[in-house]
């Protein structure tokens, strides 16, 4: 084995001219170079002798695994290659995720090999330009790592490069090459170079041209075969990709066969090939144009798992919501009181050692003792406040409660529009600095509850994603104790109910007998902020008595058909009722 302080002194030479191939403008920080396992193991790298991470842009690079596959001569190509997975394909997390979820369109049962494709088609791209575009030796690097497999998708995979690079048949591919396999493979090497420029647009196409090869056994003797080589594998581990909830128009429309494609065979084709001539892509107006459609959260977070990220469903499904709320937050109520305050000064007092140094007045100091001793002669401001001038907007804090029995979605899994409301006006109020109390409840004893009116937007999230299922049980002692001791000079809340006729056991005895029936009113009046109700109802609420008592008594009512009219209500309710148009 080469001494690797040479073999890193080597590579590190060739970085510069690695990062210049790709633009001379092209900027990363050098590869986190790895002596021993241990190195390795530190940084992220398992069983792969190259890695990138999208987190910190680096690339991160085994040198002792590299001296251990003889690979020692290829530092530009290698280097280069890790390089193009940054600048060129998929470039960051967001695009990756975007193909992956591309890929599991075109590879129904076989979804969760789509990261694994994904690494397949971006170092074709990338070994394509490459070879090519600036003669690097990438052919002999795989004939360094050298393989004699006859494995069908391994042949297939390696007679792609054969055509792209005009090498002689069985250079690369050593396993039987039959008319299919020889036709897949020229339908690879023309998706490559016709999709080189739009290489998300291919992706779907790729993973559909592989599927058959992968039906048999997952393609486990390449993935064995390339496990040295596995650059992507966890490549998004810290990162927080975005725009992922949503699909796509050419998410749904790429996953093809390529043969289906005319822009490949040149055959006359459907109305597909008709609006490619046209300059616009088969179903959208603009790449990465959309319909408005979502994903569940449970593909979400597949997509996020592929990725590398290792998350818990629940923590999932808090990214999910947050994403899909965020286009849809306002501005919260705030109420304008008659005149802000402004600080006073009001004298001076001792500053001690243990005060913030800020806080000391050094002119006020030197103005009582010319000799100034820290603790025993400096002074502080003492600051009062005043009436100002200029209107000052308090914002109205939010008690939410959210029904979570058993005949609601689990959040986690499918989408819940009661936990899409929630955090919509949830992280809207906390957007103009309001605090918010949330709730989930269920059946007798099952609710989970922020315990108090916070700030801290992971929690509330935390609470409104969780889930209960149980039985129907409106947690009484919740709202009692909440408002029980409230004093006057508290801020003012707006109770919200999200639920459905559920919401009536609200009206029942608690836990010490007390009638339901006061303890809304009592927490209605300690709160000072007014309650609402949004209920999924299938008949008028007037035509339930407890309802409609409850409405005399000060709680707004509004009913939905449909779960997913939560959204529209989010958005109205803030505007309509605490909005600055609405006030």
């Amino acid at each position: 084995m080469p001494d690797l302080n040479d073999l890193q002194s080597a590579w590190a030479a060739k970085w510069p001219e690695a990062l210049t191939l790709w633009s001379r403008f092209t900027r990363l920080s050098e590869p986190r170079w790895c002596f021993t396992p241990d190195d390795a193991k530190r940084e992220g790298l398992t069983g792969s002798f190259a890695m990138i991470r999208f987190d910190d842009q680096a690339v991160v690079i085994g040198l002792h695994l590299i001296a251990e596959k003889k690979l020692e001569p290829f530092a530009l190509e290698i280097l280069a290659h890790e390089v193009g997975h940054h600048v060129y394909a998929p470039a960051d997390l967001s695009d990756h995720g975007r193909m992956i979820a591309r890929m599991r369109r075109a590879l129904p049962t076989k979804e969760h090999l789509a990261a694994f494709i994904s690494n397949l088609y971006t170092d074709l791209l990338i070994n394509d330009r490459l070879q090519r575009g600036s003669n690097l030796r990438l052919a002999q690097v795989y004939e360094t790592l050298g393989n004699n497999s006859t494995d069908k998708l391994w042949t297939f995979y390696m007679r792609v490069y054969e055509i792209l690079w005009s090498l002689p048949k069985g250079k690369l591919a050593k396993g039987t090459i039959d008319d299919q396999l020889e036709g897949d493979a020229y339908l690879g090497s023309r998706l490559i170079r016709s999709y080189a420029r739009d290489w998300m647009g291919g992706a779907g196409r790729f993973a559909a041209l592989c599927l058959p090869y992968l039906l048999e056994n997952e393609g486990q003797e390449i993935q064995q075969i390339l496990r040295g080589w596995r650059d992507m594998e966890g490549s998004g581990q810290g990162g927080a990709p975005g725009g992922l909830t949503e699909i796509e128009d050419d998410e749904l429309e790429g996953a093809i066969h390529p043969a289906l494609d005319d822009e490949l065979t040149g055959l006359e084709g459907d109305d597909i090939r008709g609006e490619k001539k046209n300059g616009t892509r088969p179903g959208g107006d603009a790449p990465g144009g959309s319909r408005g459609q979502y994903r569940e959260p449970f593909e979400y977070g597949q997509i996020l798992k592929a990725l590398g990220l290792n998350l818990s469903d629940h923590e999932i499904a808090i990214r999910y919501y947050k994403e899909r709320a965020t286009p849809n937050l306002i501005r919260f109520p705030t109420r304008i009181k008659p005149e802000s305050t402004e600080p006073l000064p009001e004298g001076l007092e001792a500053w001690d050692i243990g005060s913030p140094l800020e806080a000391a007045d050094w002119l006020q100091s030197v103005i009582v003792s010319p000799r100034v001793v820290p603790g025993m002669t400096t002074v502080q401001r003492v600051w009062g406040t005043t009436e100002g001038s200029l209107p000052e907007k308090e914002p109205l804090d939010l008690d939410l409660y959210v029904d979570c029995s058993g005949s609601m979605p689990n959040p986690q899994v499918n989408v819940s529009y009661l936990t899409l409301a929630g955090a919509i006006i949830a992280l809207s109020a906390l957007r103009v600095g309001a605090r918010v109390q949330a709730t989930l409840w269920s059946g007798a004893g099952q609710f989970d509850t922020t315990g108090g009116f916070i700030a801290d937007e992971r929690k509330i999230l935390g609470i409104l994603t969780g889930y209960l299922g149980g039985a129907t049980a409106f947690p009484i002692h919740v709202l009692r104790e909440t408002y029980q001791n409230r004093k006057p000079g508290d801020r003012p809340v707006h109770i919200l109910h999200i639920s459905d006729d559920g919401i009536t056991t609200m009206f029942g005895k608690d836990e010490k007998g007390n009638s339901g029936w006061e303890v809304s009113q009592m927490a209605l009046t300690k709160a000072r902020g007014g309650g609402s109700m949004v209920l999924n109802l299938w008949q008028d609420w007037q035509k339930n008595a407890d309802l409609s008592r409850a409405h005399d008594e000060g709680w707004q009512i509004s009913v939905v058909r449909t779960w997913e009219e939560l959204v529209a209500f989010a958005k109205a309710f803030s505007k309509a009722k605490y909005g600055d148009d609405g006030r």
